[in-house]
């Protein structure tokens, strides 16, 4: 199936990896742009969770030699995001329905103290900064992959405003299991506009420094974020794998 995947998608272009290689952490060489191109094509759905990735199809696939990207897929399992697959290599880890219950009971937990520690902690610059995330993502395109990267922003500068290093890691760290649930919930009809009115009222309420309104309202949003989670999952799993191969064949 990678294979055929591999088959079915044009190496990455030179401006792809340029792109890859301007990233914050771009220092790394090309292991860093390895690891950020194998990285997105599991948050995209490119490579689906339980599928295989071979050495040397994703080297075709990145235009590298096999030693950067043997170091991108060391990183990539320690942080989780590959496991050893049964008879050897690695493949995509993978959630099941349980284990993505237990990772949205933990985020909503960890979203709504980041919340209300913002509203008592935050200071005018940091709200300042809060609402004009929210008006120029009122000015985006209606691209899921848009607003879900500017979405990782907005969250991340809630986490600093609430000014506590250890909720702090403990939130990055939840991000990389997330992404293993697949493509955005941003995709879903509405949910655009929906997520920013929500963004809109814990801002409102980090404002006023009510960080009781502030937690009820992220942790709403974040179950808000599981439903459409769980619809999705129905969604590709009543597609069948000839759907997801096709759909991912498509992809650039």
């Amino acid at each position: 199936m990678w294979k055929a995947l591999i088959d079915g998608m044009e190496p990455l272009s030179d401006s792809a990896l340029a792109a890859f290689a301007s990233g914050p952490r771009a220092s790394g060489g090309l292991s860093e742009q390895a690891y950020r191109a194998i990285r997105e094509a599991i948050q995209e759905g490119w490579l689906a969770p339980g599928q295989r990735v071979l050495e040397l199809e994703l080297c075709a696939w990145l235009k590298m030699s096999r030693t950067p990207v043997r170091e991108a897929l060391r990183r990539l399992q320690s942080d989780g995001m590959l496991v050893h697959a049964a008879g050897g290599g690695l493949s995509v880890a993978q959630h099941d329905l349980r284990a993505v219950a237990e990772l949205y009971d933990v985020r909503e937990s960890l979203e709504g103290t980041a919340a209300a520690l913002a509203a008592r902690n935050g200071d005018v610059t940091e709200v300042h900064i809060l609402e004009a995330m929210l008006d120029s993502h009122r000015r985006l395109p209606d691209d899921p992959k848009v607003h879900a990267r500017e979405n990782a922003l907005f969250h991340e500068h809630i986490y600093r405003a609430a000014r506590n290093r250890f909720l702090l890691k403990s939130l990055q760290d939840l991000h990389d299991a997330v992404a293993l649930l697949g493509r955005t919930t941003f995709a879903a009809p509405g949910r655009i506009r929906e997520a920013w009115s929500e963004h809109e009222a814990i801002v409102a309420a980090i404002r006023r420094h009510d960080s009781t309104e502030a937690e009820a309202l992220a942790r709403a949003h974040v179950r808000r974020g599981y439903q459409l989670r769980l619809a999705a999952i129905a969604e590709t799993t009543q597609a069948g794998p000839q759907t997801r191969m096709e759909q991912r064949l498509r992809l650039p």
